[in-house]
């Protein structure tokens, strides 16, 4: 008795942390409130805002691009002739034959009226379009710190809960050790019990070597020293469920902020005045020059002007062309615009649905996985007391409550990754936004043994197939 006794009391700390889930917050429907009132964030935020170079590219482009607009409608350069007419080559005749004189002639094109106008406007539309990398770039970034943040948080979530069953697997250990010193339990157990021990330890070194990648990953982000500690006070159970609106209404504000819908629609309109400058350019194109003759001696100098029109005679292989291949390319830009509205309006849909998906999946895990988890456990434990269970039944139901647990923050790390994805407005699917979260592996300790899964693993593993997982991975591959 006095050993039974000894093992609950080892047992003791897992119904402890079923308490714990039991008394976790219920979920919340928000927009992102506790990322984005995260003070570390938002510093990380406002540094890599101004630090990134990525960003400072963009707005270079869109300063190139403006500084063609005065350039598409300027006159072409005037051209200067200097001359002289010699008449014989035996010596300079100018002052001494009428018909021996120096020259200086200026000539101007110009271009049929309107064409400047329209060189200008297609100018001009085309750095608008430009002027959308900013946009898409600052999205970017702010998606990618939060990202990368949100992944931080929940490594460090996952060596807290390594910690916790790593702690239960010592426990274990001694109790297995302590049956098996007196005759009560089996070589096996205590061979298991070091097993998992040494797989815990093997991936805590990996989770360090991650949790170090994605400090470093935001120190570049942020443009700070790689290996410059980042502390974080977040907890991703605290997150909650965001909450986007309705379909309409979402589907509104992409709609209004997508930087490729607004550069589509400006290489529409950049477009349909190609097709008006492509047109126009069939009309003949002016030069205007003058000039004087000084002959020295008696004779008076000589001037003239002239005018010049460019023949557009073959306009059948070059102008209709152009006209043609302009009108070809404005079907195209209408045709791309409609595609990136169409692929829009999906991922909203997409996003939506599997927030809904992962809503309920929350749920199910507040209302019934986590406590049948700790139900089985308790259960199992009874058992055992009774010698109804074996011992390795024990471990498994109890490290089945950490692994539900992790389930469950990655189902909210899912949530928030559509939120960000959201408020990025990208063209991403949703398998691929998701695919950092619930696909990369649970926790380890539970699910290796020969036999099988444990029943609590059964239920942690149905609750993590939401739409936007990539995969509900077993305990052992964290």
């Amino acid at each position: 008795m006095r050993h039974v006794a000894l093992m609950l009391a080892l047992l003791s700390p897992v119904a402890a942390l079923a308490q714990e889930d039991a008394r976790a917050p219920a979920m919340q429907a928000t927009s992102m409130p506790a990322l984005l009132t995260d003070p570390t964030l938002a510093q990380l935020l406002t540094e890599a805002l101004e630090a990134r170079p990525e960003l400072r590219q963009a707005k270079a482009q869109v300063q190139a691009a403006q500084e063609r607009v005065p350039q598409a409608g300027a006159l072409p350069d005037p051209v200067l002739q200097l001359g002289i007419q010699n008449d014989g080559f035996g010596e300079l005749m100018i002052g001494e034959m009428e018909g021996s004189y120096y020259s200086i002639m200026a000539s101007q094109a110009v271009p049929f009226p309107g064409k400047r106008s329209l060189r200008t406007e297609v100018a001009r539309l085309g750095a608008k379009a430009a002027s959308t990398q900013v946009l898409r770039a600052r999205l970017s970034i702010e998606a990618e710190v939060r990202r990368g943040y949100l992944d931080l948080v929940l490594t460090r979530e996952r060596l807290r809960l390594l910690d916790r069953l790593e702690a239960l697997w010592k426990q274990s250990a001694e109790t297995v050790r302590i049956r098996y010193e007196t005759g009560k339990g089996a070589q096996s157990d205590l061979l298991r019990s070091q097993l998992e021990l040494n797989r815990l330890r093997q991936r805590r070194v990996a989770l360090n070597a991650d949790e170090r990648t994605r400090v470093q990953t935001l120190n570049r982000l942020s443009g700070r020293p790689l290996d410059a500690p980042l502390p974080t006070t977040l907890r991703v159970r605290d997150l909650g469920v965001p909450e986007f609106g309705d379909a309409e209404s979402a589907t509104k504000d992409a709609l209004a902020r997508s930087p490729e819908l607004a550069q589509a629609r400006a290489t529409v309109e950049q477009a349909s005045q190609q097709v008006a400058l492509a047109r126009r350019e069939r009309l003949p194109d002016f030069t205007v020059s003058a000039g004087v003759m000084p002959r020295g001696g008696d004779f008076p100098p000589m001037w003239q002007a002239n005018v010049g029109v460019t023949l557009p005679i073959f306009s059948g292989r070059k102008q209709n062309r152009a006209v043609a291949e302009s009108r070809a390319n404005a079907e195209a830009t209408t045709q791309a615009t409609e595609a990136v509205e169409q692929v829009l309006r999906l991922r909203v849909l997409e996003r939506l649905t599997a927030l809904a998906a992962l809503r309920d999946t929350v749920t199910l895990f507040r209302s019934g996985i986590l406590m049948q988890s700790s139900a089985t456990a308790e259960s199992t434990l009874t058992q055992y007391r009774v010698g109804r269970a074996s011992f390795a039944s024990v471990l498994e139901a109890n490290t089945g409550i950490i692994r539900d647990e992790e389930e469950y923050l990655r189902t909210l790390v899912d949530a928030q990754r559509l939120a960000i994805a959201q408020a990025e407005v990208s063209l991403e699917p949703v398998g691929s936004i998701a695919a950092g979260g619930l696909g990369s592996g649970g926790m380890p300790g539970a699910g290796s043994t020969p036999s099988g899964p444990a029943p609590a693993a059964s239920s942690g593993g149905t609750a993590g197939a939401a739409p936007a997982a990539a995969s509900s991975s077993s305990m052992s591959g964290m």
